[in-house]
């Protein structure tokens, strides 16, 4: 099975992430915490801060895909490296993307704002921890606003979205590596997860 490795193009303006979409199943498997109930000391109490975070884009993170390659529908996994997970983090702002969001990758919304972007450089102290995240270094985790009623309340509240997915382009770089090799990896990964996830300090 073919493995591509998804890059930036250098030369090629529109290259990056031009949208974040709030979807049901994302490709990261990572699902977002909904803040709420947050008590301030200047805010009503109990007002909901209405914000959406989680990870955007996971590096090395092997992604399923089903879909026209070389001409022929076929099924190929694809990944992005730590370095590109960073470069496309930084595009996003640099091109004024913050306020541009999509629902299942379909309708575009309106009152939706990026609040933080951050890369994850530690795993013990990094913020996401905090929430409860256990995404690898180098993860791009993100912090959107939602002041759009409709899409907290019928979407966000009743659980319909739970993660998010990007949507941009990407040149690619096809990679030499068996559908096995990254079964291994994979299962490798899981092992050492639920390892140190059970080891006591």
């Amino acid at each position: 099975m073919k493995v591509i490795e998804l890059i930036l193009d250098d030369e090629q303006v529109v290259d990056g992430v031009n949208a974040i979409s709030i979807v049901g199943n994302p490709a990261m498997e990572s699902h977002f915490v909904a803040l709420k109930n947050h008590k301030t000391e200047f805010k009503t109490v109990d007002k909901e801060k209405r914000i959406l975070l989680g990870a955007a884009l996971i590096p090395n993170k092997p992604i399923m895909r089903n879909q026209e390659l070389d001409g022929v529908k076929q099924p190929f996994y694809c990944y992005f490296s730590k370095a590109t997970v960073e470069q496309a983090s930084q595009l996003y702002l640099l091109n004024g993307n913050q306020n541009n969001a999509t629902l299942e990758h379909k309708t575009e919304l309106e009152g939706l704002t990026m609040v933080e972007s951050w890369i994850k450089v530690d795993a013990e102290k990094d913020k996401s921890v905090a929430y409860g995240l256990n995404d690898p270094v180098g993860t791009w985790y993100l912090a959107l606003k939602v002041n759009n009623e409709e899409v907290w309340k019928d979407y966000v509240k009743t659980g319909k979205v739970k993660g998010f997915s990007i949507e941009g382009y990407f040149a690619d770089r096809s990679v030499e590596m068996k559908v096995e090799d990254v079964s291994t990896i994979e299962k490798i990964k899981d092992l050492l997860d639920e390892h140190f996830n059970n080891v006591t300090l």
